[in-house]
């Protein structure tokens, strides 16, 4: 099928346009990215400069505590949010059934051995066997991924990133939490690229400095030049600090990055993050069997370095839509 006819499928089938999006609900990812960023906000917005006064402090991609009254909620900070379905077998959009279902290990890959978390990957299709939705979450468990090489030991993962949509067209996205207890963190943006930019606070010495960029970090970053898996800094010295020019992804139709936050322990504070929220990408599929869609390093899990751990990919094995090429 072409990319133009899947386009036109999928936006036929929604009833929305390219530029289209909701406050709740899943939101639509043009292929060709925005005018300025490959980006787009979920819940990134609303930060001040100190002092603190806000009453509606986002977070700072998780660098900055989140007040419990400023969750992501069915009437508040929804943007990309998903009211959680029954459970999480079940479809975040009506009509469509659960079809496949696969639970990995994650990986070391580099310094510990063993497992350091385990991923959920989903897929659920509508009747008409034309519309998929991918559905990924990760948990992190007391695991060193760095074989005590480093005191920065749980793997942090930063940045979701899922492959395989470049014939997809315009895709729709979102992510929901079906934690109750607080210790599951919202996405922070979306992009259409394959790269995870790093994004930092000022410092994380003082709670000021949490709840301020760093010097020429970027909410939404640019999409000039920059097709590395990840870009950012190893400094270890606050102020933090980077150039414009790390601070880019070129979009990248193949592929849609959640920035995040899920590790089993904060180096900074010690609260555990260890689940993800519930990531989902609807877009076109068709009635093969989903066991033929499993691709190699179809997702891909960052650490970005956003506390000064290392700079770090992990390629998992999932579902892409049927006919995708990876990378």
């Amino acid at each position: 099928m072409k990319h133009s006819t899947l386009k036109l499928t999928m936006l036929t089938a929604l009833g929305l346009t390219a530029t289209q999006a909701s406050a709740l609900g899943l939101i639509a990812l043009p292929d060709t990215g925005f005018s300025s960023s490959a980006y787009t906000s979920c819940y990134n917005d609303g930060r001040v400069v100190p002092p603190i006064t806000a009453d509606d402090v986002k977070g700072n991609f998780g660098s900055y505590p989140i007040a419990s009254v400023n969750q992501p909620s069915t009437t508040k900070n929804n943007t990309c949010y998903v009211a959680p379905p029954s459970s999480e077998a079940s479809s975040p959009v009506s009509g469509y059934y659960l079809i496949a279902a696969r639970a990995t290990d994650i990986p070391s890959n580099t310094g510990g051995s063993g497992m350091i978390g385990t991923i959920v990957d989903r897929v659920w299709r509508n009747s008409a066997k034309t519309m998929c939705i991918f559905g990924t979450r990760v948990t992190m468990v007391n695991a060193d991924h760095t074989n005590g090489s480093s005191i920065y030991k749980y793997f942090e993962v930063n940045d979701i990133a899922r492959g395989g949509f470049a014939e997809s067209g315009t895709v729709n996205v979102g992510y929901t939490i079906f934690s109750t207890t607080g210790h599951t963190l919202p996405v922070y943006r979306v992009g259409r690229t394959f790269t995870s930019v790093q994004h930092r606070p000022y410092g994380y010495i003082f709670l000021a400095d949490k709840e301020i960029n760093g010097i020429n970090y970027l909410d939404l970053p640019t999409k000039n030049s920059v097709t590395a898996a990840i870009t950012g800094e190893t400094s270890t010295t606050p102020p933090y600090s980077t150039s414009l020019a790390k601070q880019d992804g070129v979009v990248n139709s193949n592929w849609v990055d959640f920035t995040l936050r899920a590790t089993y322990a904060d180096h900074d504070s010690g609260d555990t993050f260890a689940l993800s929220s519930f990531l989902y990408i609807e877009a076109p599929c068709d009635s093969s069997s989903p066991s033929t869609w499993v691709k190699s390093g179809a997702i891909r899990l960052r650490q970005t370095g956003q506390e000064v751990t290392s700079l770090k990919e992990i390629a998992v094995d999932g579902y892409a839509p049927p006919g995708a090429t990876l990378p």
